[in-house]
């Protein structure tokens, strides 16, 4: 069966589908040893030769599904122009290739799912399937009543109103508080946006939960395989 070579790629866990698109447009994708640039290009893995970086993609991969405790300091992509530490770079005694599923912002930190299933990594990352996540938020200052329940009933930013499902104040401390946040959206660096619209800057951001699958006790650092329920639970989300 024909499908985009994007998708195809996606799912040998080489690369997800935005990283495909950049090394098919690279030049880096080969179809019967015919080089590829246009992402929208389809192939069958069953039938073509396709290559990647002059590596044969099998259409058999094992499937890795991981939580990693991202530090902070670390960027959730497969490479970095800049030199900054990556993600896979924690993950000694991984073989297979993997990458993150979705993302965690540079400073940010906390649980971070990996895996080498893009059809996995597609339906937990895409907007159109809403999975909770709960972050655990130390803010600079101590916001009012009033400035807290502002931010329950939403916040207007430059690309569209937010509403968080839960906003919990935690602890109150005198030049800072900690709230626990749960969303069920992933624009870019939107917690951090919703504190500073009000004023205030974020000073660690630490994702604690996706869904019911919880941080708990794994060391920042540290990973671990997921169950195969956890896995289960995840896909009967974005259904």
């Amino acid at each position: 069966m024909q499908e985009r070579l994007q998708k195809i790629i996606a799912a040998a866990g080489i690369a997800s589908r935005r990283e495909a698109e950049k090394l098919i447009s690279e030049g880096k994708v080969s179809v019967k040893r015919r080089v590829v640039t246009q992402p929208g290009t389809k192939a069958d893995v069953q039938k073509d030769e396709i290559r990647v970086d002059g590596k044969l993609i099998s259409a058999e991969i094992s499937k890795v599904y991981l939580m990693l405790n991202k530090p902070p300091g670390y960027i959730t992509s497969l490479n970095d122009p800049q030199g900054r530490p990556i993600v896979t770079d924690l993950l000694r005694g991984v073989s297979e290739r993997i990458f993150p599923v979705g993302r965690l912002d540079y400073d940010s930190e906390g649980l971070l799912l990996m895996t080498n299933d893009g059809s996995f990594a597609h339906r937990i990352a895409h907007p159109k399937f809403v999975i909770p996540k709960t972050y655990r938020v130390k803010v600079k200052g101590n916001l009012t009543r009033g400035e807290i329940r502002a931010i329950e009933k939403g916040v207007e930013l430059d690309d569209g109103r937010f509403v968080p499902s839960v906003i919990e104040l935690e602890k109150i401390n005198r030049k800072s508080c900690w709230f626990q946040l749960t969303i069920f959206e992933g624009r870019n660096r939107i917690i951090r946006r919703v504190f500073e619209s009000m004023g205030y800057s974020v000073v660690r951001l630490i994702r604690v939960a996706v869904s019911d699958i919880q941080l708990d006790d794994l060391k920042t650092g540290e990973y671990r395989h997921l169950r195969k329920r956890e896995v289960e639970r995840l896909l009967s989300l974005s259904k």
